[in-house]
C-alpha cells in the first residue's frame, strides 16, 4: 500500500501545483473503488501554496511512474556516462549526487540490476566525498543485494531511503545548504529525463506533466536561501538565472496543454543544465 499512497500523494501535489493531467486517476486495485483527482487548485490558492516553505518536491521515481504508465519507454536509452570522480567543489558534489539518486530509479525502471548496482556505488562515492558515506554505505549494500535479486519495489524504497538518509547526515552536519543543492540536482535530472521522453513520444496527457512553475519558484527561492558567498558562485548563480529561464517556458495557463514544440523547448533548457553540473569545477 506504501507505493500507491505516496503515487497518489504525487499526483495530488502535482494537481495543487497545476501539473497534473485534467481527470488523473491513479489505477484502483481490485476490489477498490478508483480515486478521483482533486478539483485544480484557484490561482490565489496555488499563489499560497507555491510560497510556503513546507513544499515537499516530488521523489524522481515518481515523476518516473507515472509517465512510465502509459508511455513505456525504453529507459535504458537515458543511461549517461558516468560521473567525473574528481569534484571538489562541495556544492557541486551534492547536485551531482542529487542527480545519482535520480539516475538510480532510471535504472529500476529498466530493471537493470548491472546498472542499479553500478550506480549505488557511484553514489557512495560522492556521498564520502561529502563525509556521509557512513549513513548510506549499508544502503549501497542492500540496493546491491536487491539489484542482485530483481527486487525492483524494494529497491525504489531503497533510493528513498538513501536520499533521506543523506539529508538526515548534513542536517546533523549543520548542512542545510547541501540539501538544498541535493533536491535541485535530483530535480533536474529527473525533469531532464522526463521531458525527454515526453519530447520523443508525445502525448497532451504526459505534457501536463511539464507544468510545474510553483516548485520551478520554490527552488529559485530555495537558493536565495543559501549564504551569499554560495550564490555568488558561478555554478550556483548560472543555476538559478537558467532557473528563472526554465520557469518561462512551463508557466502555461492552467488549462493549457503543452504542445510538442513547447515540449522540445523545454527539453532543450532543462539539458543544458547539466554540463554545469556534471563538468568539474577545475575543468570550467
Amino acid at each position: 500500500m506504501r507505493h500507491r499512497f505516496r503515487f497518489h500523494s504525487f499526483i495530488v501535489l502535482l494537481t495543487a501545483l497545476g501539473a497534473a493531467p485534467a481527470g488523473w486517476t491513479e489505477e484502483s486495485t481490485p476490489g477498490q473503488p478508483e480515486i478521483p483527482m482533486v478539483a485544480p487548485l484557484t490561482k490565489a490558492e496555488m499563489d499560497a501554496s507555491s510560497s510556503s516553505n513546507v513544499l515537499t518536491l516530488p521523489m524522481p521515481g515518481e515523476f518516473f511512474s507515472a509517465i512510465g504508465k502509459r508511455n513505456r519507454p525504453d529507459w535504458s536509452l537515458f543511461y549517461r556516462a558516468p560521473l567525473a570522480q574528481n569534484y571538489s567543489n562541495r556544492a557541486q558534489i551534492a547536485l551531482n549526487l542529487g542527480g545519482l539518486i535520480a539516475d538510480g530509479y532510471i535504472a529500476v525502471e529498466a530493471q537493470d540490476g548491472q546498472q542499479v548496482k553500478n550506480i549505488g556505488k557511484d553514489i557512495v562515492t560522492l556521498a564520502k566525498a561529502l563525509g556521509v558515506s557512513k549513513d548510506v554505505l549499508s544502503r549501497g549494500n542492500s540496493i546491491s543485494d536487491f539489484a542482485e535479486n530483481n527486487e525492483w519495489n524494494a529497491l525504489k524504497e531503497e533510493l528513498e531511503a538513501t536520499q533521506n538518509d543523506v539529508r538526515s547526515a548534513m542536517a546533523a552536519m549543520d548542512d542545510q545548504d547541501l540539501i538544498i543543492l541535493l533536491n535541485l540536482g535530483g530535480w533536474i535530472r529527473g525533469t531532464e529525463v522526463v521531458s525527454s521522453v515526453i519530447a520523443q513520444n508525445y502525448t497532451p496527457e504526459d505534457a501536463r506533466l511539464l507544468r510545474q512553475p510553483a516548485i520551478i519558484r520554490h527552488l529559485a527561492k530555495q537558493i536565495d536561501l543559501l549564504p551569499q558567498a554560495l550564490q555568488d558562485e558561478p555554478l550556483i548563480a548560472e543555476l538559478r538565472k537558467k532557473l528563472l529561464t526554465l520557469q518561462s517556458l512551463v508557466s502555461y495557463p492552467i488549462d493549457h496543454t503543452p504542445a510538442p514544440a513547447e515540449a522540445v523547448a523545454l527539453r532543450t533548457e532543462i539539458t543544458s543544465f547539466m554540463p554545469l553540473i556534471t563538468t568539474p569545477t577545475s575543468e570550467k
